[in-house]
């Protein structure tokens, strides 16, 4: 079994940092002393990435691609952005992309609606509980 190297950077609180080191060094490159300059400006502008992803988010209304809406507005976005642009080939191209994007997304809808619809009417009927029949149990030797 081979042992991982680690950052040789010691915590606040003691613990050892977990991120692997760089080839030839005990640092990672959040820790190394001589690139201090350097991380401090990655996570500068890592945090302005996060922070103009927020914005946009909230600015076009588009909160994620993990679902059919989310990549329908998308979609849209991209094709109000593309048909104010100056016509050109890749102005064509991109709307040509999204018209097919969007085709294929309305086929996976359709075909969604239809599979929920073939599941629903194959579904056994629910039984009913013998209270809402009208009846309950029969207690006494009638029964």
């Amino acid at each position: 079994m081979v042992a991982r190297r680690v950052c040789a950077f010691v915590m606040p609180d003691g613990r050892m940092c977990r991120a692997g080191p760089q080839r030839d060094r005990p640092y990672c490159f959040a820790h190394e002393p001589e690139r201090a300059a350097e991380a401090a400006e990655a996570r500068r502008l890592g945090g302005l990435r996060r922070r103009k992803e927020g914005t946009l988010a909230v600015a076009y209304d588009l909160f994620g691609l993990d679902s059919a809406e989310g990549i329908r507005r998308l979609l849209e976005i991209v094709v109000t952005d593309g048909l104010s642009l100056e016509n050109s080939i890749a102005r064509l191209r991109a709307l040509i992309a999204t018209a097919v994007a969007a085709t294929n997304l309305l086929k996976v809808g359709e075909l969604e609606e239809r599979a929920a619809a073939l599941e629903a009417a194959h579904r056994p009927p629910e039984r009913a509980d013998a209270d809402e029949l009208g009846g309950g149990l029969l207690e006494g030797p009638d029964r």
